[in-house]
């Protein structure tokens, strides 16, 4: 049954991250972690060697992680909020995003092969772009002679858009030495996407019939992680890891919303981090990363431009680069339980020049605080645990001339994530 386990475990995984809505994430819209254990220590995860999720925090790890299957599930709930005052032709509202529950699953798998060699294969996603905002906020006929009442953005209907980015990465690990490994993931994307209530914005896109309600489109695409372990002492791990920019195809049935007509690639990142076994029972662990949002023009861009939306150079989303610094704990109280905690600090991707636009995806939050625990219940068989909180942040900033009349908007983001996994011994 256990040889049966991992290969049903995957297919079952796959097929409910396809069908999964991966909403807001702490950094930008890359989740703070990815694994269980990972997201109980507050993402931390470059330099640690303790479950099979490497294909998306470092693949060198795979050459001293155990064999087995990580199976996990979030209930992940952001609460987004967008408002607009001061608005001199009374284009002023409120509204709350709905759509506040979402079920995240990932998988991890690592097999060795040999003393020295280790394959495997990571499942997560990614997703920094989800809100649906109800409509009806702009009373009747502010938006124009005779128009209906209207969403924020003075559109007809529901206003929000929908990003689910699901990565598929088999892994292959090498041990060059006892202390030294090496590993590389190849990285398949898929992204799934639709967008609604952005008809205001018709006359300045380059293609206004592919702008939005559109219902949803997918693109493909590739890149690569690499990365690095090098366990400089008996209880020091030191790790780095590099994720090539993800080149996707054009979500063609948006053309005329994101610059390149369609285009939404996957930024680079670069990673470091160290892992210490301060005593037998007790770990303490940090990692460091940048994203490299300001590479892709859709996110990049900013929406202050003059530029029409799909263009080249089109407006976006006003991204920069951030730095990510986690820090985690383990402490093995029992030998079948250990318990984590950690703190996950951001920086805020989102000008607030660019605050409307950003009405559609604010991820701004830039704090997490979590908690976590594993539990070995049987021989082989063990059950992974973690909450984390990010703290709620707003940022206010002019309302883009798109929108008439001056005024402020203001958006908030606060998130709340429930995970419970298994990993099973191979």
């Amino acid at each position: 049954m256990r040889r049966r386990l991992p290969r049903l475990i995957a297919a079952a995984a796959i097929a409910l991250l396809w069908g999964a809505a991966p909403a807001l994430a702490t950094n930008g819209y890359f989740a703070a972690g990815y694994g269980m254990i990972e997201n109980g220590r507050g993402g931390v995860g470059i330099a640690t060697t303790d479950d099979a999720m490497g294909g998306a925090n470092n693949p060198a790890t795979m050459a001293f992680a155990p064999a087995e299957t990580d199976l996990g599930f979030y209930l992940f709930m952001p609460s987004r909020s967008a408002s607009r005052s001061g608005n001199a032709y009374g284009l002023n509202g409120s509204a709350g995003s709905g759509a506040n529950d979402f079920v995240i699953p990932e998988l991890g798998v690592n097999v060795p092969l040999g003393p020295r060699w280790n394959v495997g294969l990571t499942i997560y996603g990614n997703g920094g772009m989800n809100t649906t905002y109800p409509g009806g906020q702009i009373p009747a006929g502010f938006c124009g002679k005779g128009a209906p009442a209207a969403n924020l953005l003075c559109g007809v209907g529901p206003l929000g858009v929908d990003l689910t980015q699901v990565v598929i990465a088999p892994t292959l690990a090498f041990k060059a030495t006892p202390r030294l490994s090496l590993g590389i993931a190849p990285l398949f994307a898929v992204q799934h996407f639709a967008a609604q209530g952005l008809q205001a914005f018709a006359g300045v896109s380059s293609a206004p019939t592919d702008l939005t309600n559109r219902s949803y489109d997918n693109s493909y695409g590739g890149g690569v992680r690499v990365g690095l372990l090098y366990r400089a002492t008996p209880t020091l791990n030191l790790g780095l890891t590099y994720q090539t920019r993800i080149y996707m195809t054009n979500l063609s049935r948006y053309a005329g919303l994101f610059a390149g007509a369609g285009g939404f690639d996957i930024p680079a990142q670069f990673g470091a981090g160290l892992a210490w076994q301060v005593t037998p029972t007790v770990q303490l662990a940090m990692d460091y990363e940048r994203i490299f949002y300001s590479t892709i023009p859709a996110v990049a861009d900013s929406s202050t431009v003059p530029n029409a939306l799909g263009t080249s150079n089109g407006r976006g989303f006003g991204w920069r680069d951030i730095n990510v610094f986690r820090f985690g704990v383990d402490w093995r109280v029992l030998p079948s339980l250990t318990l984590r905690a950690g703190y996950n600090h951001g920086g805020n991707p989102v000008n607030s020049a660019d605050v409307t636009f950003n009405i559609l995806a604010p991820g701004i939050v830039t704090d997490q605080a979590s908690v976590g625990f594993s539990w070995v219940v049987a021989p082989g068989w063990t059950v992974n645990f973690a909450y984390a909180h990010a703290f709620k942040r707003g940022l206010s900033g002019p309302t883009n001339p798109l929108v008439p009349g001056g005024g402020t908007d203001h958006v908030t983001l606060e998130e709340d994530e429930v995970g419970f996994g298994i990993a099973v011994a191979l």
